[in-house]
């Protein structure tokens, strides 16, 4: 959630408004897309070059599980594998300031206690640095100036807080900083210094303290509640330390960029949009400087702040269209740039700052270079209230501009829910136009991006006018011909997996079928069982939520849970789940299954015993994008690929309801 899814049933199901599964009608068949080159593990990923520009590293599958490779940035048809996992894939990565050291996190199963890693560029075995049991480690700072340590927080003492540590990276000691008795965290200068404090208040805000010597001052020198909580924080200091850089929305309503006075505590208000927030930002490596911000309303803008940067980043605009900056040496004369368009899956470019020369890096996904992919359309949707709602609509590759007659349609919800859908690859959205449907994803308000006073307006409307936007987005669609009113489908993981249940809950006739994935169903339930370490954002989670501990944010929480009306369901659902979620836990699809079955509503509830909030293992994702497909196929009439062995490959379990997903059954007595 911070920071952040049968005839005979058909007939039972559809027996009031429009049919579900009924109403699939065939369509004009495309072309299908593998899924396996959708969601399975890319070929390569994640470039970073060392500091040193000596070396570039990248994910890439060694033995079927996405590992850590290495090459001389000279040489890379010298490339070789550093790590050896085999069941949890390596999904981050970065090295250490001196180059001599990659650096990773991972967890076991899904549930995020991460721990960290090293191993050393020239090889060898890789070092586990954090060797404790239900922990989460933290990176704090890392500085080219002190390149033999890192800091990092640890929550090994007390669950709820983490306590900043000093970690020598060649003998892997331990040294405490900071000892942590109720701050979110901390924020390091370049000489590892901790300079900041950052506490939770009870305003559902933060405090910001200054710390000299690790004591911590008095009196903050800056403050905000709940209002400004998603749109104000601290970035980071200039290398000298005397210029804090700050997103901040007190007195305004779009996060914008500033500069601090460290010693006079002056701000200076550096770039801002009156439609977005601040996005990301380019850091100068040496001396830290903001060089340029991003805002992100329909799609990513770059503003330039330093010129030294414009005729890099114009360069890069006319080139590559929407990129990302991925890694750049510390003698800043190469970047690792990657291209984030949504008509093709990413690659990665170095770029020669002196030559203004792009040389290709990787595809990451080679196999789809010539597929029939998408183009995503940024829309801006007027809510019944007069909100404008910024949303992406992809239709079917070939439909043009509007499709020839009303698709059957999926609303994509995302999770958060305080985050937001942008322009850019989605291969989830690829995946649904490509078997034939429009896909909607809609910034409800609540999303952020888009100004605090846009996502406050969500406080207390989970299952209200959030949803009420959601549905407003839906008559948008409908109202335009680009979707049948009588298929549409609503899908989502986490938050948008709440919103699945909720629309089959709330508007019960609405959506012809719902996709759950890793959804709370019981948000009293969901409270009470956060992980210990979201303790610092917990007041700002049950204000704009509902507080258990008071009569009428109990009222509020059942009353928005689809648990408490789980016996309206009508339409055909889909559940997915990992086993070792610590954030919506497995007994939030439990409780729901359970309460259909006890109303005899069918229900399917695939479940992954080696998997936590989403899932990471490319098995698992295949097996359950297969039963997926197949299952929105039979109710929204699109094309699916049949599930073969995905599942058999796959770790899935089914509890519930086999037979109510076209093939599953058959699937799993493959297994």
């Amino acid at each position: 959630m911070r920071n952040i899814l049968m005839a005979s049933v058909a007939a039972l199901l559809c027996a009031t408004a429009q049919p579900a599964f009924t109403q699939g009608k065939p369509m004009t068949e495309t072309q299908l897309i593998e899924r396996s080159k959708l969601f399975g593990n890319p070929v390569k990923a994640q470039g970073r070059f060392s500091p040193d520009g000596k070396w570039v590293s990248w994910l890439a599958p060694s033995n079927g599980v996405l590992n850590i490779w290495v090459a001389p940035a000279a040489d890379l048809n010298k490339a070789r594998p550093l790590t050896a996992e085999t069941k949890r894939p390596i999904r981050q990565h970065f090295w250490a300031p001196d180059s001599s050291m990659i650096l990773f996190i991972n967890d076991a199963g899904g549930n995020e206690d991460f721990l960290l890693y090293g191993v050393r560029a020239e090889g060898g075995e890789p070092k586990l640095l954090t060797d404790f049991e239900k922990t989460t480690v933290q990176v704090v700072g890392l500085s080219e100036r002190h390149p033999e340590r890192i800091l990092i927080g640890l929550n090994n003492r007390d669950q709820k807080w983490h306590d900043v540590w000093s970690l020598d990276l060649g003998s892997g000691k331990l040294t405490e900083v900071q000892r942590n008795d109720g701050y979110s965290g901390f924020l390091a200068d370049e000489d590892l210094v901790l300079r900041l404090a950052i506490r939770p208040n009870a305003a559902g805000g933060q405090d910001y303290f200054r710390l000299d010597n690790g004591k911590v001052a008095d009196k903050p020198f800056l403050s905000h509640g709940l209002d400004d909580s998603q749109t104000t924080t601290v970035l980071g200091f200039s290398a000298d330390g005397r210029t804090l850089y700050l997103m901040d929305s007190r007195d305004r309503d779009t996060g914008a960029l500033f500069a601090m006075d460290w010693a006079s505590g002056k701000t200076t208000l550096v770039a801002e949009d009156a439609r977005a927030d601040m996005g990301g930002t380019l850091i100068n490596p040496k001396s830290k400087a903001v060089e340029a911000v991003s805002f992100d309303y329909l799609k990513p803008e770059w503003k330039v702040l330093d010129q030294a940067v414009a005729a890099d980043i114009a360069f890069l605009n006319e080139k590559l269209g929407n990129w990302l900056l991925s890694s750049r040496t510390q003698a800043d004369d190469r970047w690792i740039v990657t291209t984030d368009n949504s008509k093709e899956a990413a690659a990665s470019f170095v770029y020669d700052r002196k030559a203004k020369a792009l040389t290709k890096l990787f595809d990451t996904r080679p196999d789809l270079v010539g597929a029939p992919l998408a183009e995503m359309r940024p829309v801006e949707i007027k809510a019944r209230d007069g909100k404008t709602l910024v949303s992406y609509l992809t239709l079917p590759a070939g439909a043009g501009e509007k499709p020839a007659k009303p698709l059957p349609m999926v609303l994509l919800v995302h999770g958060g829910p305080w985050a937001r859908d942008s322009y850019g690859y989605d291969a989830l959205s690829q995946f649904l136009a490509n078997r034939g449907y429009a896909v909607l994803q809609v910034n409800f308000r609540g999303s952020t991006g888009f100004g605090k006073g846009f996502t406050n307006a969500g406080n207390g409307e989970w299952g209200a006018k959030m949803h009420d936007d959601l549905i407003d987005a839906v008559n948008w669609a409908v109202g335009e011909g680009h979707a049948d009113p009588a298929r549409v489908a609503i899908m989502g993981g986490s938050y948008g997996g709440y919103a699945t249940l909720a629309g089959l809950t709330f508007t019960p006739t609405t959506f012809a079928c719902g996709v759950d994935i890793v959804g709370p169903s019981n948000l009293q339930t969901l409270l009470s069982t956060v992980p210990p370490y979201w303790e610092s954002f917990y007041k700002q989670l049950v204000a704009r939520m509902g507080d258990p501990k008071t009569p009428e944010g109990q009222k509020w929480l059942k009353e928005r849970s689809p648990l408490t009306h789980a016996e309206r369901i009508q339409r055909p659902l889909l559940i997915g789940q990992g086993a070792n979620d610590p954030r919506v836990k497995q007994a939030e699809s439990d409780q729901i299954v359970a309460a259909m079955q006890a109303k005899n509503i069918p229900v399917t509830y695939v479940l992954f015993p080696d998997e936590g909030h989403g899932f990471a293992r490319p098995e698992n994702s295949i097996a359950f994008m297969a039963v997926a497909e197949n299952f929105l196929a039979k109710c929204l009439g699109g094309q699916a690929e049949a599930i073969g062995g995905t599942v058999k490959a796959s770790s899935a379990e089914v509890p519930h309801g086999a037979e109510y997903a076209p093939g599953l059954k058959a699937a799993l007595a493959a297994k």
